[in-house]
């Protein structure tokens, strides 16, 4: 059984995640299947079916949070210190061609969210940066092709 690197922050949220799941929309389509039912005829109920196929991707979420939640390893990042990236560090890079900067922390596949600055340790640019340091410069390549990024600053929180 694979474990699955995660934050703390990561692992409560799914946490919260599955209760809202299990304490708040298992009732609400169980009530909705009882409604539809209620309807009649079950084989030309498109209420009905619309139901059952909520519960059903509930359901599969459900399963795969807790999954996720009994492989996980939970890692926490405001113990880890040091000069070279690894799981849970923040790195400012400046992509040498435009000169853009950007901060990412790097986390675990479920946790990663571009919009708030989070990389999975297995996106190319994640897997680019382990082990290195400050002043480093990397080649990764992505959807949008080659880019060269240089380490300007590796941080914890």
């Amino acid at each position: 059984m694979e474990r699955v690197p995660m934050t703390l922050e990561g692992y409560k949220s799914l946490e919260e995640e599955l209760q809202r799941l299990k304490a708040v929309e298992r009732p609400r389509i169980i009530a909705a299947i009882s409604e539809a039912r209620a309807h009649g005829d079950l084989s030309e109920n498109a209420e009905y079916h619309a139901a059952k196929e909520q519960q059903g991707l509930n359901e599969a979420r459900v399963a795969e949070i807790e999954d996720k939640i009994n492989r996980a390893e939970v890692i926490d990042t405001s113990k880890l210190s040091g000069d070279t990236i690894k799981f849970g560090a923040t790195v400012t890079l400046q992509d040498e061609d435009s000169d853009d900067k950007v901060t990412y922390t790097i986390v675990g596949d479920t946790e990663a969210d571009l919009k708030n600055g989070k990389i999975s340790i297995s996106s190319p640019i994640g897997r680019a940066l382990i082990g290195k340091s400050k002043g480093d410069s990397v080649d990764v390549t992505t959807p949008k092709g080659t880019r060269t990024l240089e380490v300007l600053k590796v941080a914890w929180k």
